[in-house]
């Protein structure tokens, strides 16, 4: 694994072809950092918009707190002033709850069958391939559903 600036450079091996009835090695270098949306912008497969849109979409999947969380909860419990109940705490859950609404409209502006796609490749950081294969999809045609969906998404943000 090689490290430079911004970026987490590794050899991931790829399943070859067959030939003479032995499989051929082949690898590719990976940036372990780059996302499966940037790494579609930055080869032209998806616009600039269609990245913003995924973007504000996987923004807002965060804001709103949807992943499952992966260790225990340590906020620290709010401080009494008094003997009567809590301690003032800010209200972080009107933002959470917009996002979360935000995120539900950009998905069902989408249209229907259209958010697996977009949460498994944007919100989940799954790759192409494994989002193919998760949705048992013929290979090489969730690129083309994909900026479909982005396209929805991105006019449900308004983005230019």
């Amino acid at each position: 694994m090689k490290a430079k600036a911004g970026r987490i450079l590794e050899d991931a091996a790829i399943e070859g072809e067959t030939v003479g009835g032995k499989a051929k090695a082949r690898s590719v270098t990976v940036n372990r950092l780059e996302s499966p949306l940037g790494w579609l912008r930055s080869r032209g497969h998806i616009s600039e918009r269609q990245h913003d849109a995924g973007e504000r979409l996987r923004d807002d999947y965060e804001r709103a707190q949807l992943s499952q969380r992966i260790t225990m909860a340590w906020d620290a419990a709010p401080v009494a002033r008094s003997r009567g109940g809590s301690g003032d705490m800010p209200d972080l859950s009107g933002s959470q709850m917009d996002a979360k609404r935000r995120f539900e409209g950009a998905i069902d502006a989408a249209g229907k069958g259209l958010g697996d796609i977009l949460w498994r490749v944007v919100c989940a950081g799954q790759g192409m391939r494994e989002a193919e294969s998760a949705l048992k999809w013929p290979a090489r045609s969730g690129k083309l559903v994909l900026t479909l969906a982005l396209d929805r998404v991105a006019d449900y943000y308004r983005i230019v």
